[in-house]
């Protein structure tokens, strides 16, 4: 397992990170089915095997996931100093108008209910779980900026917000001297590149970290889906077809994945997350399971070592259509770049 800055800190954390969305009682997504036997089974494996990141939210199984991973750590006997504990607020915790959204008050309350579930006196990552149209990012980021320096968060970052609004939004920290989004927590995959065109330049430019949600596309990189699948496709996909994807393009890949899970003997899921890992823009790959045997099929692919040009073939595969006004940079920009120096041998 290796580990990665955290943004632009001096904390480091594993390069996949326990997904805890699987933790709690049956729902209709196919989604969360562990209970707490379950849940300490998972916990337990993943800390041997070297992860010391957990993301959940407020949200997931209302309240329920972080509960159980909170009594998790306790039942396992985990010092809260050996573990990076990452939390989300934003979605609907009840039927009150002000029970969602990025206000003030409803992050007052929600960080609050968080710390009593996980069981914690602070958050190591407290993160914004959507994008709020209504409440002015100033408002946000004052409330933010109190809860670090009240001590019950540690860090900041975001999830599924647009790069503009991600700029404006480190902008007005700088200005006002908040803390900063640290992290960024957004869907990608080898079926999903779409996070290339204007997120990833921007976290380069900025240092923020990158972390992956559903990097199997909600499972249909698995290997069970498309042409050539082994069985008949069952599985949550077909309940909750989430993310939407290009098929046209994801099947391509999948293709090509089989070819190279087969040349080293793994699963087709762990090619897809090798190639997620390889990405240098990536910090953190959240990971989830269900059982122990996706577990390790995970967990395999920090120790796939992909080709040159295994990788060629995947980008190629995957690739992007060019969109504007991407294609007009590149034609402009042709030529300005001095090549590269290349000394004489």
């Amino acid at each position: 397992m290796r580990y990665n800055q955290l943004g632009n800190t001096g904390l480091f954390v594993s390069e996949f990170c326990l997904g805890a969305l699987t933790f709690g009682p049956p729902d209709e997504t196919l989604i969360a089915s562990l209970d707490q036997k379950g849940v300490n089974e998972i916990v337990g494996r993943s800390i041997a095997a070297g992860i010391n990141f957990f993301d959940t939210a407020d949200v997931y199984s209302f309240g329920q996931s972080e509960r159980l991973l909170g009594q998790s750590f306790k039942d396992l006997g985990v010092k809260r100093s050996e573990v990076i504990i990452a939390t989300k607020v934003h979605c609907a915790m009840g039927e009150g108008p002000n029970q969602r959204g990025s206000s003030r008050g409803h992050i007052m309350n929600s960080i609050d209910g968080s710390l009593e579930r996980l069981r914690t006196d602070y958050i190591d990552l407290y993160q914004l779980h959507a994008n709020d149209t209504v409440t002015p990012i100033d408002e946000t980021l004052r409330t933010l900026d109190d809860l670090v320096s009240s001590g019950k968060a540690r860090y900041l970052g975001l999830s599924n917000w647009q790069a503009w609004r991600i700029a404006k939004a480190l902008g007005i920290a700088e200005r006002h001297g908040y803390m900063r989004f640290e992290t960024v927590q957004s869907y990608y995959s080898i079926a999903g590149r779409d996070l290339e065109r204007e997120i990833v330049p921007l976290i380069n430019e900025e240092k923020l970290g990158l972390m992956v949600w559903s990097p199997m596309a909600g499972g249909l990189l698995s290997g069970k889906y498309g042409p050539g699948a082994p069985g008949n496709g069952k599985g949550r996909r077909n309940s909750f077809n989430f993310p939407p994807v290009n098929e046209d393009r994801a099947w391509a890949a999948v293709a090509v994945m089989r070819e190279i899970a087969k040349k080293y003997d793994v699963s087709v899921a762990t090619v897809a997350l090798g190639y997620v890992l390889k990405k240098p823009f990536v910090m953190s790959v959240i990971i989830g399971a269900s059982c122990m045997d996706q577990l390790e099929q995970n967990l395999a692919a920090t120790g796939l070592k992909l080709r040159a040009d295994d990788l060629a073939k995947l980008d190629e595969v995957s690739a992007l259509p060019s969109e504007y006004p991407g294609w007009m940079l590149e034609r402009q920009d042709a030529g300005r770049r001095p090549a590269p120096f290349v000394p004489n041998s």
